[in-house]
C-alpha cells in the first residue's frame, strides 16, 4: 500500500519531527507540555451540531477547549464535497491557537453506513469485502475510503467493524461484518486499518468486545453476549487482537454486556472498567485512544441522568465521549467531568493520562496533507470499487442450470422484484439507495418488468406480485432482510411453487431466481430448489456486478462468507481472491 501521498494543502497541524527529535527527551517533554494545555474535562468530548455550517455555539466551545472534536453526520451535516471541506475547515480554524488538530469523525465504513453519499464512492461494503477473501481488496479499499474522507476534511473514519457475524445479529449488523469466521474478520479488519491509516486518517475499531453475538441492537436498548468466556476469547476477541496489531489508533467499545467478563454483571463495556483497563488494555495491551459509540443510543442507558454515564464512562477507562445532543446537555457534561476531577470522583492521574493519549492522536492527526477534492468519486477509486463487487457476487446455488440466462438464444424477459430499500436500523444509509438492477439489465438491452415490492408484503400482495411478474421468462427477486420479514420469504415460496406448477403443466416456465440483497441468512429460508445468489448490499456497483454474473459476462467468483444455519451444496473450491478484476 502507497503510504501517505503528498497532497494539495497542509492538514492544519504541525509538521512531523524527524526521528530523531521525536525519541529525544527534549521532544517527549514537549509533547507532555504541549497535552497539559488542553482541559482535561474538555479534551473529552466530541460534539456535534445541526447544519451544513457550524454553529456559532459548536464554534464557541471549540475556541473555549470544550471539544476535542466533532462527528459528522449525514442527516445532520453532509451536503455537497465542497461544503463539507468548507465546513472541516470552519471547524480547525475555531480552535485556540497552538492546540493539535480537531478529531473529525465520520461513519463511512461502507456498504450500508456511508456518511458521505452524492459523488463519493459508493463501496459495496464488509461483507461483500469478506465474500472475496481479499486482503488485497480491504486495503485498497480502506486507502481508498482515507482518501476520500482526508479531501473532504475528516481525519477520523469509524471503521472496521470487527464483529463477528452470527445469526442473531444478522439484522442489526447486516452487511457490516466481514463475515463470521473470526480469522478472517481479523485479517481484513487489520488490512483495511494499514489501508486507513495510510490514508492519513485513523482507524477505529468497533464495537468492542464485539457485537456479532449480542442479542439486540445496541440502538434500542443494552444486548447481551449470553456466551462463555471461551468462547468470546476465541471469538470475538480475535479481530480486535489483529486490527491492534496493525496499528489502529482507535478503538470504540459498544453499548453491550459480556456478563462472562465482567464476574457476571451485566454491565454496558462503555461503562466496565473490567473491559476498559484489565481486557483492553492489560490483556490485548492497547495503547490508543478509547472512543464511546453514540451516548444518546438506547444501549447507552443515558436517559435522564446522560452527566452521570459521562462520568462513569470516563472514570472506567473512556478516553472520547461521542455527544450527540443539544448544546446545552453536552455543556453539562463537560461540566460533570470538571467538577468530577475537581471533588476527586474521577481520578486526575487517570484524567492526565487520558489527556496524553488524546494530544498523541490529535498530534499524529496534523501530520499528514490533505488530498485535493478531485479524489472524490475518482475513476481509480470506482475501480475497486467495481472490482470488489464482481469478486464479491455469490452463486450459492442452481439446481436446474439457470445461470448465465443467455444459452445462446434470444434474450429472456425478465422480472425484477425488489424492496424499497429502508434503514433497519439507525446505523445505516440505505434509505439513501435505490435498487438499480432493473437498470442494469436494460443497459444490457433486456426487456424488464420493474416491480417494487412492500419491506413485509402481505399474501394479497404477494399474490399481485406473482401475477404482475407472470409475462416474464425470469423472475429475479431480490429480499432485504427476510430473515426479519417473513413477507419476502412467502414472495420467494411463490414464485417458486408458480414455475414448478408450470413445469408439471407443460406450460410457459418461468424461472425463479432469488437473490439476498443484504443478509446471505435469507439463502437459508429460500426452498431448495431456487437458485439462489447473494450481493451482500444494493450500491451501484454490486447491482452491475450481479447482472454482469447471471448474464455470464462474468463469473460468480464470491464465496459466502458466513455460515448458513441450514445444510447446502458444497461451493466450487477455489482460493479465496481468485478471479479479481
Amino acid at each position: 500500500m502507497t503510504p501517505r501521498t503528498p497532497a494539495d494543502t497542509p492538514s492544519g497541524g504541525p509538521a512531523p519531527s524527524s526521528g530523531a527529535a521525536a525519541t529525544s527527551a527534549s521532544a517527549a517533554a514537549s509533547a507532555r507540555d504541549a497535552a497539559e494545555s488542553l482541559d482535561l474535562a474538555g479534551c473529552r468530548v466530541l460534539r456535534t451540531f445541526e447544519g451544513l455550517e457550524p454553529t456559532e455555539a459548536v464554534l464557541e466551545a471549540i475556541h473555549r477547549g470544550d471539544a476535542a472534536g466533532v462527528t459528522l453526520f449525514r442527516h445532520k451535516n453532509v451536503g455537497s464535497p465542497e461544503q463539507l471541506r468548507a465546513t472541516c475547515a470552519a471547524l480547525q480554524a475555531a480552535r485556540p491557537p497552538g492546540d493539535p488538530p480537531l478529531v473529525i469523525g465520520l461513519d463511512q465504513e461502507g456498504g450500508q453506513l456511508q456518511a458521505v453519499g452524492g459523488r463519493a464512492t459508493a463501496w459495496p461494503g464488509n461483507l461483500a469485502l469478506g465474500a472475496t477473501g481479499s486482503e488485497e481488496l480491504a486495503e485498497a479499499a480502506g486507502f481508498a475510503i482515507g482518501r476520500e474522507a482526508a479531501a473532504l476534511g475528516a481525519n477520523v473514519v469509524f471503521a472496521p467493524v470487527c464483529d463477528v457475524l452470527q445469526p442473531a445479529s444478522a439484522t442489526p449488523l447486516g452487511t457490516r461484518s466481514f463475515g463470521s469466521d473470526p480469522e478472517l474478520v481479523g485479517q481484513l479488519a487489520a488490512a483495511m486499518v494499514r489501508g486507513l491509516q495510510a490514508a492519513g486518517v485513523a482507524a477505529v475499531l468497533k464495537h468492542f468486545p464485539g457485537h456479532g453475538g449480542a442479542i439486540g441492537d445496541s440502538h434500542a436498548a443494552m444486548p447481551v453476549i449470553p456466551d462463555d468466556a471461551a468462547t468470546i476469547r476465541a471469538r470475538d476477541l480475535a479481530p480486535f487482537r489483529a486490527g491492534i496489531a496493525a496499528g489502529a489508533k482507535a478503538v470504540l467499545p459498544g453499548h453491550l454486556a459480556a456478563p462472562a467478563l465482567t464476574g457476571g454483571r451485566t454491565i454496558a463495556a462503555t461503562v466496565s472498567p473490567e473491559l476498559l483497563n484489565d481486557l483492553l488494555r492489560g490483556e490485548l495491551r492497547f495503547e490508543g485512544v478509547t472512543v464511546s459509540d453514540a451516548l444518546d443510543m438506547g444501549g447507552a442507558g443515558t436517559a435522564g441522568h446522560l452527566d452521570g454515564q459521562a462520568v462513569a464512562a470516563a472514570a472506567a477507562g473512556m478516553d472520547l465521549l461521542m455527544l450527540v445532543h443539544p448544546t446545552a446537555l453536552e455543556d453539562g457534561v463537560v461540566g460533570a467531568l470538571r467538577a468530577a476531577i475537581t471533588v476527586g470522583s474521577l481520578d486526575e492521574a487517570g484524567a492526565r493520562r487520558a489527556r496524553e493519549r488524546i494530544h498523541a492522536l490529535r498530534t499524529w492527526l496534523g501530520e499528514g496533507r490533505q488530498p485535493a477534492l478531485d479524489v472524490v468519486g475518482c475513476e481509480a477509486h470506482r475501480a475497486v470499487a467495481g472490482r470488489i463487487a464482481e469478486a464479491s457476487v455469490t452463486l450459492v446455488r442452481d439446481p436446474a442450470g439457470n445461470v448465465p440466462l443467455l444459452h445462446g438464444g434470444e434474450r429472456p424477459t425478465i422480472a425484477v422484484i425488489a424492496p424499497i430499500p429502508v434503514d433497519l436500523t439507525p446505523a445505516e444509509t440505505s434509505c439513501y439507495l435505490r435498487v438499480e438492477l432493473a437498470d442494469a439489465f436494460r443497459r444490457r438491452r433486456y426487456d424488464v418488468i420493474e416491480l417494487v415490492a412492500p419491506l413485509d408484503p402481505t399474501p394479497a400482495q404477494v399474490a399481485s406480485l406473482v401475477d404482475a411478474s407472470r409475462d416474464a421468462d425470469v423472475v429475479i427477486v431480490g429480499t432485504f432482510d427476510a430473515v426479519s420479514n417473513p413477507g419476502q420469504v412467502a414472495l420467494v415460496r411463490a414464485l417458486g411453487e408458480r414455475g414448478s406448477a408450470e413445469l408439471r403443466e407443460s406450460r410457459h416456465r418461468s424461472t425463479t431466481i432469488a437473490v439476498a440483497l443484504r443478509s446471505p441468512y435469507d439463502v437459508g429460508l429460500y426452498p431448495e430448489h431456487v437458485t439462489a445468489a447473494c450481493t451482500y448490499g444494493i450500491q451501484p456497483p454490486q447491482m452491475e456486478a450481479l447482472a454482469a454474473a447471471l448474464t455470464g459476462e462474468i463469473p460468480f467468483a464470491g464465496h459466502l462468507p458466513v455460515q448458513l444455519p441450514v445444510q447446502l451444496p458444497a461451493q466450487p473450491q477455489a482460493h479465496h481472491g481468485e478471479a479479481l478484476r
